[in-house]
């Protein structure tokens, strides 16, 4: 009989429990994980299986795993997708928005975005800056959603590090946030009018969509090259209901819909609109 395989020194995971772990996370969020993440989840789980009083992954994996535990389950998907995002990123998409998208839009309808992917609230706190500037306080909407949980509290909150700040407008920084002092200095708050425009939820982008919108444009930027194909065709599927016809659908610059829908002629590169 062969020997079972040596048993993974204190702090690491084994072969096997990572990729169950990859299963996992692949099952809930439709997010692979490479296995060069290994060292990522090690250093991302240690303190929920100390917090938990496990010493093993396979025992926190049967734990997240049992569904005894949804909240567990959800720090989890939190500590290990990947929430990386700036004000203004890739602004050619905010200056289409300006220059083309809002110059056509129909008069007396409320125009409404949706940020797919908000992390923890730059793009969609981006897009509110704008229409406020460019539309006035009424007659627009922004939702933004994520998987994540503890993101989306940080974008409620509208609260960031000043470092944060780069790419948001002189004129904008002025009339839409608040710089911390005494003890929020170093920090900048987004002001309470332009929070209270914006409405986050928490959404599984492969599980079926809520009965939002419809909307005028989809943000879905820097999110698609977590997924394969056939969770790209499932997460766009589950969106373009929600999409106006003649509405955009954006993507990140690294990213293409190509082989994904029939439904979206390709405008740009990175910029769709819906048949």
């Amino acid at each position: 009989m062969a020997a079972p395989p040596p048993a993974p020194p204190p702090g690491s995971i084994s072969d096997q429990d990572f990729a169950r772990f990859q299963r996992l996370l692949y099952q809930l969020a439709g997010i692979y994980l490479a296995p060069s993440k290994k060292v990522l989840l090690v250093g991302r789980l240690t303190r929920r299986l100390k917090a938990r009083g496990l010493s093993e992954f396979g025992d926190y994996f049967r734990l997240v795993s049992s569904g005894e535990d949804p909240q567990e389950r959800q720090t989890m998907v939190d500590l290990l997708t990947t929430n990386e995002t700036y004000f203004f990123r890739e602004p050619k998409h905010f200056d289409f928005l300006v220059n083309e998208i809002l110059p056509a839009r129909l008069p007396g309808n409320t125009f409404s975005v949706w940020s797919g992917a908000c992390s923890s609230g730059e793009e969609p706190y981006s897009l509110a800056m704008i229409l406020a500037d460019k539309l006035g306080d009424n007659g627009w909407k922004i939702i933004g959603s994520d998987i994540s949980t503890q993101v989306l509290e940080r974008a409620r909150r509208g609260h960031y590090q000043m470092e944060r700040i780069d790419g948001i407008p002189q004129a904008y920084l002025r009339r839409f946030c608040l710089k911390g002092v005494r003890e929020q200095e170093g920090s900048f708050l987004v002001n309470r009018e332009l929070r209270a425009k914006v409405q986050f939820m928490q959404v599984n982008l492969i599980e079926p969509i809520p009965n939002i919108g419809p909307f005028d444009v989809i943000f879905l930027r820097n999110v698609m090259i977590y997924f394969d194909q056939e969770t790209k065709r499932k997460v766009v599927a589950n969106m373009l209901p929600r999409l106006k016809p003649g509405g955009y659908f954006i993507v990140g610059h690294s990213e293409t819909l190509n082989g994904v829908t029939e439904q979206l002629h390709a405008l740009r590169p990175t910029i769709y609109v819906k048949k």
